[in-house]
């Protein structure tokens, strides 16, 4: 396919979209494109999702039709040098969205500069946070995104060869892909000679197994060479010696998604979203106690209470708002007296937490914060791919620590040395899953210091969710029907009938079974 025939292609092609499109109530005109009916995304501002749901995933000429590789094709017809290229990207500032927020333009500059046989683009599509779904959703419903954002970053560095990472666990996404390549290989846009240049970019899938650790940029390299994913020592940057030492750019599916609207539109209108430190919008997956989870985009600097309440409508069944933890396992928890933050890369930084990937997990007063701190933490533990002891050793004491507390051995010391080595493990460790590790932690334990002391102090669970710390009562509202004491599988219940029956504290072991079978909810959980 040559320049004239995609522009011809286009044109045909957005009238079938139109076709298709016209009288469909969950769509509308947006511009020179389409936007989702509806308040929900009425408040959102969609730049990486503008396409998503709205054209079919499998239909390249679809995504033509809303101006898909026109970008490319720009920087290709007009032979525009590929510093120029680089030098756009730096000026959009356009930050890595899979968690660390380096500078795209910073990482196409370096590969730029370095001479070398062979250049490679990676595409981390890892996402390994639990509840994070934003990557798997892009690849699924607008592919051609991710392909073109690739081909330009590889036409920015001198680079024909491209490796998407993705997970295996993603088999829709993986699927559609394949696809994806197959027909922009046709159509001349990815392969030899693209649209009749001498550049030329070649696409091909890795199937990651499911190591949370690969998500870091060199352990991801180590899995592609073929060899067990573990980060390296750093000696030089990936974009002077990556994949095969070769200089390499690794950037996750979003920020690639983001790649070429900055092309068609500029980097002025890209900064012109956002915050001057964080430009452009970001995706945020929201689960957990929230009454409408999914997936928002908004600008950077929105602040939490608007994404949490005017979006996400709130916490589920009204109930108070206790924290959220954003960034996934290596991320903090937040309180509720810092829901007003703008959500950018440096303000969450200063409250204890990061951005990540873009995950949001919502507690309310159910929750009990050591036990959050305790669950990320064993992720983070199954998760080490053990090169390193801080990460090793000492994400493996942490989570001791937290088990004794919850099972209601801790003293008071064990909260200053909880504190103590989490910060030596941060400082420590050799890549950024042990270094930001005991995020939960520490967090946790600046904002929730109370629920720690009640656990290790009192030996109460504020939330009653910690099972060795829950204490079982019979009120006076017993009825002596003896139901209770018939079902307890410990025989822990004594009592006359139509008496008020006694529970022995040393013979309980806290199962529940009184509280789900008494008729008239005589059992206190204290």
């Amino acid at each position: 396919m040559q320049f004239e025939a995609l522009r011809d292609l286009k044109v045909m092609a957005r009238k079938k979209l139109d076709e298709r499109l016209a009288g469909n109530p969950s769509v509308e005109p947006d511009g020179d494109g389409y936007r989702l009916v509806g308040d929900h995304y009425r408040k959102q501002t969609r730049v990486v999702l503008r396409n998503s749901e709205i054209i079919n995933p499998l239909d390249i000429d679809e995504y033509i039709a809303l101006d898909g590789y026109r970008a490319l094709a720009d920087l290709l017809e007009k032979k525009v040098p590929p510093a120029d290229v680089v030098e756009t990207m730096i000026d959009a500032h356009l930050r890595g969205r899979g968690g660390a927020g380096f500078p795209a333009g910073r990482k196409w500059k370096e590969a730029l500069s370095h001479d070398a046989e062979r250049k490679y683009v990676i595409c981390n599509a890892d996402e390994g946070d639990p509840g994070a779904y934003m990557d798997r959703h892009i690849l699924e419903t607008d592919p051609h995104s991710v392909l073109e954002g690739m081909a330009i970053a590889g036409y920015a560095i001198g680079s024909n060869y491209g490796y998407i990472y993705v997970r295996a666990e993603y088999p829709v996404a993986v699927k559609r892909l394949r696809t994806a390549i197959a027909q922009a290989e046709e159509k001349g846009l990815l392969g030899d000679n693209i649209l009749g240049t001498d550049f030329s970019f070649h696409l091909e899938l890795r199937l990651g197994a499911g190591a949370f650790v690969c998500g870091e940029g060199t352990a991801m390299i180590e899995s592609i060479e073929g060899r067990r994913g573990m980060p390296r020592f750093k000696r030089y940057r990936t974009a002077h010696k990556g994949l095969f030492g070769m200089p390499t750019i690794v950037n996750n599916v979003e920020t690639l998604a983001n790649v070429h609207w900055i092309y068609l539109y500029g980097a002025d209108w890209f900064k012109s979203i956002g915050t001057s430190g964080s430009p452009g919008t970001k995706v945020f997956a929201l689960v957990g106690k929230i009454a409408d989870p999914g997936l928002v985009e908004v600008p950077m600097g929105t602040p939490l209470r608007t994404i949490i309440y005017d979006i996400g409508g709130g916490i589920k069944d009204n109930k108070p708002f206790k924290a959220v933890q954003t960034g996934g396992p290596s991320g903090g928890c937040i309180p509720e007296q810092n829901l007003d933050i703008p959500v950018d890369f440096d303000e969450l930084v200063k409250v204890g937490s990061i951005m990540g990937s873009g995950g949001m997990v919502i507690m309310d007063e159910d929750d009990c914060m050591v036990d959050i701190a305790r669950y990320f933490m064993d992720f983070s533990v199954e998760e080490s791919c053990g090169k390193c002891t801080p990460c090793r050793i000492g994400n493996k004491r942490i989570l001791e620590l937290l088990d004794k507390i919850i099972n209601g051995d801790g003293r008071e010391r064990d909260l200053d040395y909880l504190k103590e080595l989490s910060i030596v493990i941060r400082d420590t460790s050799l890549c950024g899953l042990g270094q930001s590790a005991t995020n939960p932690v520490l967090s946790t334990l600046e904002y929730f210091a109370d629920e720690y002391r009640a656990h290790a102090i009192d030996k109460k669970c504020p939330a009653g969710v910690c099972k060795a710390l829950r204490h079982y009562s019979i009120s006076d509202a017993c009825i002596g029907c003896g139901r209770c004491k018939r079902n307890c599988p410990t025989n822990c219940i004594s009592g006359e009938l139509r008496s008020v029956h006694v529970i022995n504290q040393e013979s309980c072991v806290q199962c529940g079974t009184c509280v789900d079978i008494c008729p008239v909810q005589a059992i206190q959980v204290e």
